[in-house]
């Protein structure tokens, strides 16, 4: 029988279209993997962005203001702890006070606020 009468791929052919398929496979995987990786970090800058603001308004609405230096502690929410810290520092105004919020988790920092306060009501 001729060549022109066959029916079906070489094996040649079947090796190269199983490569293709094999890198698409991969390339697929590793976009679902780092689309779950970034639905992650949005989702610790967003909790963390929530404590860190319920935190500032602690800060901005506490009679009297808070004194100057560094405090810390943890924040329970949505099942997770957060660590956090603030620093209240002078500014130049005697009348103003400058409030840096930080919030971390296991991972490292999530969320940041500064933010200005005056001294007295």
């Amino acid at each position: 029988m001729s060549g022109k009468g066959r029916d079906g791929f070489t094996l040649i052919e079947l090796l190269v279209a199983l490569a293709v398929f094999a890198l698409a496979a991969l390339a697929l995987l590793n976009l679902g993997g780092e689309n779950t990786r970034s639905a992650a970090r949005a989702e610790t800058r967003t909790l963390g962005g929530i404590v860190a603001e319920n935190l500032a308004v602690e800060a901005m609405t506490a009679q009297p203001a808070p004194a100057p230096g560094d405090s810390d502690g943890t924040e329970a929410l949505a099942g997770r702890d957060w660590r956090w810290a603030r620093a209240v520092t002078a500014t130049d105004d005697p009348d103003i006070l400058r409030i840096d919020i930080r919030v971390s988790d296991d991972e490292g920092q999530a969320a940041e606020r500064v933010l200005f306060r005056a001294v007295a009501p």
